[in-house]
């Protein structure tokens, strides 16, 4: 299995705004393995070339999400700088190919989380705060036509994150399993879940996450924010879209979709 060749037709559509046939179907031996070979290939090269890890990023947790792309184990992906948006400058729809917006809690870190063996306390220990975030994914996949090797490779389908600005610490929250969620898109109800809709708890979802990047020689450092997962469906967005995504205690995050956005 070519790894390399993978990735570049990744990276090529990524860059050429061109999306790819699924890779399970040109190379129909791809393993997961190979799959987070493809998606590390990707990282390590736009490492090289000046990008940095801001976080990871987790998918599939939900079972709105699971359904939605047909897909039933959760995967992960990495937040570089470059994919970091303010939540004062929104977003540009043109900037992607077929891009969608999900709505989660993130965690933010300062002390390192090391698999294999890390527990939900050791979660509870190790973070500094959660704020309230939204995640851009997109498929480098042509019509999101993916099996789970498919989004692997293609980085969890990622390709976003804003962060909003309030932050809670984890004693200030009663039940993290009972975090309401209320979406609006351009002023009228959009959707809601509840913090719960992340594998029973979002603190499982960083568990999970900690313990499956060990395998690779991954930690979560100090500094590093993780996407938990999102509550509820991804949904699509075009230019002069308004998103407020309401998370009550933990407060609200924002986003624009304009002709302009400015990075972090």
């Amino acid at each position: 299995m070519n790894i390399k060749i993978m990735a570049e037709a990744l990276l090529e559509a990524e860059r050429t705004k061109q999306p790819i046939a699924p890779l399970t179907e040109t190379y129909e031996n791809i393993t997961v393995a190979d799959a987070y070979a493809v998606q590390l290939a990707q990282i390590r090269q736009k490492i090289d070339t000046g990008a940095t890890v801001k976080g990871l990023k987790i998918g599939l947790t939900s079972k709105a999400m699971q359904e939605m792309l047909n897909v039933y184990t959760p995967d992960y992906g990495f937040i570089l700088d470059t994919m970091v948006y303010d939540e004062a400058g929104g977003l540009v729809a043109e900037s992607f190919i077929q891009p969608k917006i999900e709505f989660e809690i993130a965690f933010v870190f300062n002390k390192e989380l090391k698999g294999p063996k890390v527990t939900v306390q050791d979660v509870i220990d190790a973070t500094d705060y959660v704020v309230p975030a939204v995640e851009v994914i997109d498929s480098r996949i042509a019509n999101w036509k993916i099996k789970f090797e498919d989004t692997v490779a293609d980085n969890g389908s990622s390709a976003g994150a804003i962060l909003g600005e309030k932050r809670t610490l984890l004693k200030d929250i009663e039940d993290i399993t009972n975090i309401p969620m209320i979406v609006k898109k351009n002023g009228e109800f959009l959707d809601e879940a509840t913090s719960s809709a992340v594998l029973g708890n979002p603190l499982n979802a960083v568990v999970w996450l900690a313990n499956e990047v060990s395998a690779f020689g991954i930690s979560i450092e100090p500094g590093m924010f993780v996407l938990s997962g999102a509550l509820s469906k991804a949904v699509t967005f075009e230019t002069d879209d308004e998103f407020e995504v309401d998370f009550g205690l933990l407060g609200k995050v924002n986003v624009n979709i304009s002709n302009e956005v400015v990075k972090k």
